[in-house]
């Protein structure tokens, strides 16, 4: 009964954090607010549950991460050996989508992440949750291999574009979801769409050679 109770304690946290940070930023929110979203009585829950603001927002991540590495894994099985650019960059794509229209309306994973991937002393929390996937390790290398002539240094440039133009075009669905205005796509799949179009154009560009 009581690990049950300080389980449903955490998950109350979890949520009650992850829509602050998406809504105002994760430093603007300090625990006893975060505490007093969840209706906990003592402010000093979340550090009892989960240590450090980082500790918090690592959790979370791990939270989201978990459900889209599965998403991932599954669609990277299904792609196989011959998949072409379009194909791994669907892998690459539609789990986060998938996982988010999976949830239902408002989330706040997107910003979420938005906020901790511009956060200088953050970001690095979420880059650690990419490197310990198998699935995004899987995809890019199967991205470098069907562009073997692309330069070291133009393949790096293009896989941080491709990570902010996914990261900051979600949370951009994502806010006019929960503000009720209009959107370009009508849907998480076809906003899945579009990314994929975009990027598929971003890493089939010439290379400058000036």
């Amino acid at each position: 009964m009581r690990a049950s109770r300080a389980s449903a304690t955490r998950e109350l946290i979890l949520t009650a954090a992850e829509r602050l940070f998406a809504e105002h930023g994760v430093f603007a929110v300090s625990n006893r607010q975060v505490s007093e979203a969840a209706e906990q009585g003592n402010n000093t829950a979340v550090g009892y549950h989960f240590g450090t603001k980082a500790d918090l927002v690592r959790a979370i991540a791990r939270k989201h991460s978990v459900q889209i590495e599965e998403i991932r894994q599954r669609m990277v099985a299904e792609a196989g050996a011959d998949a072409d650019l379009r194909a791994w960059l669907a892998c690459l794509i539609r789990p986060t989508t998938e996982h988010l229209a999976d949830l239902g309306n408002p989330t706040w994973y997107g910003r979420f992440a938005a906020q901790v991937t511009t956060d200088p002393t953050l970001r690095q929390i979420m880059y650690e949750e990419s490197r310990s996937s198998p699935s995004l390790v899987r995809i890019s290398a199967a991205i470098n291999g069907l562009l073997p002539d692309m330069p070291d240094e133009v393949r790096a440039e293009r896989r941080d574009m491709s990570r902010l133009l996914i990261v900051h075009m979600v949370a951009e669905r994502e806010r006019a979801l929960a503000d009720g205005t209009p959107t370009p796509r009508s849907s998480w799949q076809d906003t899945a769409d579009g990314m994929i179009d975009a990027l598929a154009g971003l890493w089939l560009a010439p290379v400058s050679t000036r």
